[in-house]
């Protein structure tokens, strides 16, 4: 359940009380925004059936200055948000390839924020490298990118459009980008888009970035897009997809 509550002292205590007050039992709270002396709250909490949902919903409302954003049923067992936050970082520090460290990204991003869909493509050309989810066409989320990426204010997670949150990854030269409808991405989720491309950046510097069948695919690609064919050797010396179309466009104009 996901809240707008005074920011002040006893104003979550009387929302508890109210969520007693139906037979449920408050399991989990995370504080996702303060400003303005409001504050959004999500709180999990556990109800004897799903009939008393809207008595939950009524009784928490009539709490002076408290409104209810959403209320969301999870099917899964609850899960502790800081232990997830560790066994994430786990997963991405553990990736094998570079590949496999996107891939990850994608999925453990929009499973920790909460989006419906993510995807991790390249600044400068658009081309998507790994996706979960049915986002919207990569030339919609390219200019976007584009179009928002001189704003500090949206690339370190501090704010941007409601529905779509994106964060680089500057060393990669790419960025993941999240998106969901019917809820608005508040402070604390933008921040933990940013710390996990962060981790997968850090970690992407690391990797040998090309596996063979990255390598074929990617020489493929500067070929079809740039008429040049170039050497193993060559795709070797690029550690990011940036540089490899450095030197594809200083190769082209010679």
């Amino acid at each position: 359940m996901r809240l707008w509550l005074p920011d002040r002292p006893g104003a979550l205590g009387a929302v508890a009380s109210r969520v007693g007050a139906v037979g449920g039992d408050v399991v989990g709270i995370d504080i996702l925004e303060r400003g303005a002396g409001r504050a959004i709250d999500e709180l999990a909490v556990e109800l004897p059936g799903d009939d008393l949902v809207p008595l939950l919903l009524q009784e928490v409302s009539e709490v002076d200055g408290v409104d209810v954003e959403q209320i969301t049923p999870v099917a899964d067992a609850l899960h502790d948000p800081r232990l997830d936050a560790l066994e994430t970082a786990a997963v991405l520090v553990g990736a094998a390839t570079a590949s496999e460290a996107l891939e990850e990204l994608c999925h453990h991003a929009v499973r920790t924020v909460g989006a419906e869909w993510g995807v991790v493509l390249v600044l400068e050309t658009g081309e998507v490298q790994a996706t979960h989810g049915e986002p919207p066409a990569p030339g919609w989320l390219h200019a976007f990118v584009v179009g928002s990426r001189e704003s500090s204010h949206v690339t370190t997670g501090m704010g941007g459009p409601e529905d779509v949150v994106w964060a680089p990854l500057p060393g990669a030269g790419m960025a993941l980008v999240l998106g969901r409808q019917g809820a608005p991405f508040r402070a604390r989720e933008r921040r933990q888009a940013a710390a996990l491309a962060r981790i997968v950046d850090t970690r992407f510097r690391e990797l040998p970035v090309w596996d063979s069948l990255a390598a074929l695919a990617t020489l493929a690609a500067v070929d079809a897009v740039f008429g040049l064919q170039l050497s193993g050797e060559q795709l070797k010396q690029c550690n990011t997809v940036l540089e490899i179309v450095e030197l594809a466009t200083r190769l082209r104009r010679r």
